[in-house]
């Protein structure tokens, strides 16, 4: 297949906890010799795509914030279109205001500590972290059972951190939308505007690309359904029981490669 481009997720892809994995800077390099497009498709809502690329450069990555496709950007395009100036609760860890401008976004900051609020248009969940607290996850809870729209900005369930697996937004979501009866919209990875949105910005069609991930489910299947081909790598959240499980059911997509970490990546392509 003619390469056209990659699409990267960034955290257990090529960095984790921002310190870069073996080989990352290498193959990026070697992409960019190659004059091979690239793009980065992140679900990480704790820093805005101009922080990003800044942690990643500093890593000795040169990624412009152009590059970087955060789930903050794509809920931000999305609420705009679905919701014309809706009045929006954010949940999340992190200050990512950057990535969503023109947004009208009342702040959990502001509310901490004090009673519940008045009923939002919409809630926006991000990133996971001390701000799902037991009060403010009611909050939630109580306006969704109410019907106020939940966007949530990935169905993620965990990260891999320096000090081992975290749970995410999308552990939270299933208790949430089990009692309350009503289902969250999720924008980032795995739905499959993200994936379209980053090929689009590189000029590439789907078919075109790779998909490197180390989340078998939301970045490598998701990105094969849409039609790339899909790169797992065995760092970050990857876990080989996972696989192992996976591959035992002979009616569920497979990922078309798995590889050790992103430096075998120039091998795969041929490079």
């Amino acid at each position: 297949m003619a390469i056209g481009g990659v699409l990267f997720d960034i955290d257990g892809v090529l960095v984790t906890s921002w310190r870069p994995i073996d080989g990352a800077a290498e193959t990026l390099q070697l992409l960019a010799d190659r004059q091979i497009a690239r793009a980065y498709l992140t679900n990480t809502t704790t820093r805005t795509r101009v922080q990003i690329a800044d942690l990643l450069t500093d890593a000795g990555m040169d990624v412009g914030p152009d590059e970087v496709v955060t789930a903050a950007v794509l809920t931000a395009d999305f609420v705009r279109d679905r919701y014309p100036d809706a009045r929006c609760f954010l949940v999340n860890s992190g200050d990512i205001a950057g990535d969503m401008p023109g947004l009208d976004v009342v702040s959990l900051v502001d509310y901490r500590g004090g009673p519940m609020p008045e009923a939002p248009d919409v809630v926006l969940l991000g990133g996971a972290g001390p701000e799902y607290d037991h009060v403010t996850l009611s909050w939630v809870y109580d306006w969704m059972a109410q019907g106020v729209p939940v966007v949530a900005m990935h169905r993620s369930t965990s990260w891999e951190s320096s000090a081992g697996l975290r749970i995410d937004t999308g552990t939270y979501l299933l208790g949430l939308e089990a009692v309350s009866g009503r289902q969250a919209i999720a924008v980032g990875k795995p739905a499959p505007e993200g994936f379209l949105s980053a090929a689009a910005r590189l000029g590439v069609e789907p078919d075109e690309m790779y998909m490197v991930g180390d989340d078998l489910n939301n970045d490598v299947l998701a990105g094969q359904v849409v039609g790339m081909t899909g790169v797992l790598v065995r760092t970050g959240k990857f876990r080989q029981a996972t696989l192992d499980r996976w591959a035992a059911d002979e009616f569920a997509m497979q990922p078309n490669h798995v590889v050790d970490s992103v430096a075998d990546l120039p091998e795969l392509l041929g490079l």
